[in-house]
């Protein structure tokens, strides 16, 4: 599935969310930390509807950016997380469960970076944005099992 995602991005970021595509990811969006004073310079984050579905969005991006020469430096979240990290250095992609992605709310964490959102209807639809809506409705989410944040 081809995207036609800005042509300032990095080709890992690119494969990154192609990847998650072809793994039918939800609410696929790029957040441009660069000028953030972030420690890294985008995060790639997406949601999966089951574990299984989590592990194989995982394993996509893993493999794709492998071919492009990239080895992931530090992996969290595997075997029945509700979050999975997968820590390139200057790539950091987050793959949630929807319950977590909700909860973590990281798009509200970093409103202030660039946001790029990738429509599952339409790869060709890409908004840009310096803020972000909050997926926070209530304030209160039930915690997720499993994190990897702990």
């Amino acid at each position: 599935m081809t995207m036609n995602l800005p042509d300032k991005l990095d080709t890992d970021v690119r494969l990154a969310v192609e990847a998650a595509q072809g793994k039918q990811a939800l609410d696929i969006c790029v957040l441009n930390l660069r000028g953030s004073a972030a420690f890294a310079d985008y995060f790639v984050l997406c949601s999966a509807s089951s574990t299984p579905q989590m592990k194989a969005i995982g394993d996509a991006v893993e493999e794709r950016l492998h071919q492009n020469g990239r080895q992931v430096a530090h992996r969290e979240g595997r075997g029945g997380a509700e979050w999975m990290l997968l820590d390139y250095g200057f790539l950091v992609v987050h793959i949630f469960s929807e319950r977590a992605r909700m909860y973590y709310d990281l798009e509200r964490l970093w409103r202030n970076a660039e946001r790029i959102d990738v429509t599952a209807n339409d790869a060709d639809d890409v908004r840009h944005s310096g803020s972000t809506r909050s997926t926070s409705q209530s304030g209160s989410h039930p915690e997720p099992e499993g994190n990897a944040a702990r």
